[in-house]
């Protein structure tokens, strides 16, 4: 996911530099995708707030009942919540990036955004 966030980003941006695309297509089509993103962005982060669970929950049974043999599935876990969360930042911020790409195009077609206001 990370490969094709990124390709399409530099597509987006591609196609705002330019000058015989189609804006009010590429704004639609980029609207779409965006809602790709967020459910992408919506599921990633249930998986990493249920690893973190886990992990915590892993962590609470080894301190609690002091049994040994559940370390090494805790390490596990938190191995992979580190890895989720690194991917769910990622998604986070590339998704905060695609509205501004969006304002820019809105602008392109309609002359107007919400950056106007600043």
């Amino acid at each position: 996911m990370t490969e094709y966030l990124t390709k399409y980003r530099e597509y987006i941006l591609s196609q705002l530099e330019d000058e015989n695309c189609d804006l009010r297509q590429l704004l639609e089509y980029h609207r779409e995708k965006i809602r790709f993103f967020q459910h992408e962005r919506f599921v990633h982060l249930l998986v990493t707030v249920l690893f973190g669970l886990s992990a915590v929950m892993t962590f609470i049974a080894v301190a609690v009942w002091e049994c040994l043999m559940l370390i090494p599935l805790a390490v596990l876990l938190l191995a992979l919540l580190i890895a989720y969360i690194k991917h769910y930042y990622f998604l986070e911020n590339t998704v905060q990036k695609l509205y501004k790409d969006y304002d820019r195009i809105y602008k392109k077609v309609y002359g107007f955004s919400q950056e106007d206001g600043k």
